[in-house]
């Protein structure tokens, strides 16, 4: 998965540019050794003024991590489709995946490891301090399930729950669109 086909392809990116943001859709790193390489890659797209972060999926994992590194930079963190940690089913196939990429065995751990959400523990997750809003996926899915959008409302208790749809590049996220640019707008400009 890319960022073209997850942000762009659907419509995310050029909606918001519509309502006048400014988008940033970096791709991840492909096949990545850590979730701190991943943070490293993104932080250096970053521009040096504080942004508002709209992460999807597994990029959750990567947002937190970016905002426990820097936190002076992250200005808000909307959480959309949180991927779930934990399931043993959803974990065996992704170690499965991985593992045809020619993962090491510490990689995967290191990349499967987590709580709620993969590559961040429960008490780190406590710990964020800028506004944040999470958006669930409508209807839940083994790789995006309700009890992790539940989860991540208890560890933020001040946090906010967006309309939830399914994730794109999913062929039933079209109709939800507009509902998700407003809702991605209403967030970022708080």
């Amino acid at each position: 998965m890319d960022a073209d086909r997850f942000w762009a392809a659907p419509g995310i990116s050029a909606g918001l540019e519509r309502e006048g943001f400014t988008v940033l859709a970096p791709n991840r790193l492909h096949r990545p050794p850590s979730w701190d390489a991943e943070v490293e890659h993104l932080a250096s797209a970053l521009p040096s003024q504080r942004v508002s972060v709209v992460a999807g999926s597994n990029g959750c994992s990567v947002a937190v991590r970016l905002a426990l590194a820097i936190p002076d930079r992250i200005e808000r963190l909307l959480l959309a489709w949180p991927a779930t940690a934990g399931d043993p089913a959803v974990d065996s196939r992704t170690r499965i995946g991985l593992t045809g990429l020619g993962a090491s065995d510490q990689n995967i751990r290191a990349l499967l490891d987590g709580q709620t959400l993969r590559g961040v523990t429960d008490a780190e997750l406590a710990t964020l301090k800028m506004p944040i809003s999470v958006l669930p996926s409508v209807p839940e899915n083994p790789f995006h399930q309700r009890h992790t959008v539940d989860a991540l409302r208890r560890l933020q208790p001040d946090s906010d729950e967006l309309p939830g749809c399914p994730e794109p590049p999913r062929p039933d996220f079209g109709p939800h669109l507009a509902q998700f640019l407003a809702s991605v707008t209403k967030f970022a400009d708080r």
